[in-house]
């Protein structure tokens, strides 16, 4: 998606894109068909076809993509944290999983195509990858 965003005047031929991610073209050919069942992604044939967004890469989030290939972007246990319980001395967990879905869909959400294609990401996230490489535990 992100090498679609990079190229929004033009369709781009899977062969392309797979050479340029180093992916099978055959697996490119399975993720292309979700995304255009999803509606994220178009298609056109002929000499000067191949694949482009559906919209405007800075209409299209990181979680659009995400649910379009994955469903859900947190699971917890198959469940929907709706009715969620634990017992004992766990009980809060789901507002944990509540939280760590939040924190996900704000990045997620807050992330477009266009974002990845111009090479600037939200401050949020640059603070929070910031966050993640500045914390000592990961690099002792």
């Amino acid at each position: 998606m992100a090498e679609l965003a990079g190229s929004p005047d033009r369709p781009l031929k899977a062969e392309d894109i797979a050479a340029r991610q180093d992916i099978p073209v055959r697996f490119l050919f399975v993720v292309l068909s979700e995304l255009r069942q999803a509606r994220l992604v178009r298609s056109s044939r002929g000499p000067e076809g191949g694949y482009g967004l559906s919209r405007p890469a800075g209409d299209i989030t990181l979680a659009d993509v995400i649910r379009a290939m994955d469903g859900p972007l947190v699971s917890v246990r198959d469940l929907k944290l709706t009715g969620l319980e634990y017992q004992g001395a766990a009980a809060p967990m789901p507002d944990v999983w509540r939280a760590v879905r939040a924190s996900l869909r704000q990045v997620l959400e807050g992330t477009t195509l266009a974002d990845l294609a111009a090479g600037t990401l939200p401050e949020l996230v640059r603070d929070r990858a910031r966050e993640y490489t500045d914390d000592v535990r990961l690099y002792p």
